[in-house]
């Protein structure tokens, strides 16, 4: 992230009040974790990654075709995580990752907790098959990586092909391209604390 990048944050938000849950598992789109994580970071946020409980203390992301060389430490996991504990949650893509995380109740039930409180969540990629997971897609705007589009409109969603949708505290993206755009109104929603329109 460029010293803009950085200042664009810490600029117009901060987030220094703020502590905000990442959830993923081993196979992760690498840059749709770590490219947040420090847009977070930036603005003052306190992350933490939340995995499940049958990982190790590190997880390893996906990046171009292969397993990627750098490991995430992993900070707490389901279910003794809680979402009453954070303001805001993550949900980065990869198609193994989300696919793991929507097969296990206890990262349902977290994901399902931070929609029922209307607290912030921003999901990329394949992120969003979490919220359509915990029955919280219906009736919002969201967009995604492509192939789930019919899962999310099957879900309830009205989907649209756009770099970042914002719906009253939900936040998505397609894919690492829509990064910048993503990790901006990712911030600013962080930023206006719990909304209304989030439910489960």
């Amino acid at each position: 992230m460029a010293v803009n990048d950085r200042n664009r944050f810490q600029d117009k938000h901060d987030l220094s009040t703020r502590t905000v849950a990442i959830l993923a598992t081993d196979g992760f789109e690498a840059s749709e974790l770590t490219s947040p994580m420090k847009a977070l970071t930036s603005a003052g946020a306190t992350v933490h990654v939340v995995s499940i409980s049958d990982t190790s203390d590190t997880i390893r992301g996906w990046s171009d075709g292969d397993w990627a060389k750098e490991t995430v430490p992993v900070d707490a996991t389901v279910p003794n995580a809680k979402a009453s504990t954070y303001d805001a949650l993550v949900l980065p893509g990869g198609v193994i990752n989300p696919d793991k995380l929507r097969l296990n109740k206890d990262a349902v039930s977290f994901v399902r907790d931070f929609f029922r409180d209307g607290k912030p969540v921003s999901a990329i990629c394949h992120g969003p098959w979490m919220i359509a997971e915990a029955g919280a897609a219906e009736g919002r705007r969201m967009t995604s990586w492509a192939s789930i589009r019919t899962d999310l409109e099957n879900a309830g969603a009205e989907w649209v092909d756009e770099s970042v949708v914002v719906d009253s505290g939900l936040v998505t993206s397609r894919s690492p391209a829509d990064l910048d755009d993503f990790n901006f109104k990712m911030v600013e929603e962080i930023a206006e604390g719990v909304h209304a329109g989030q439910h489960a």
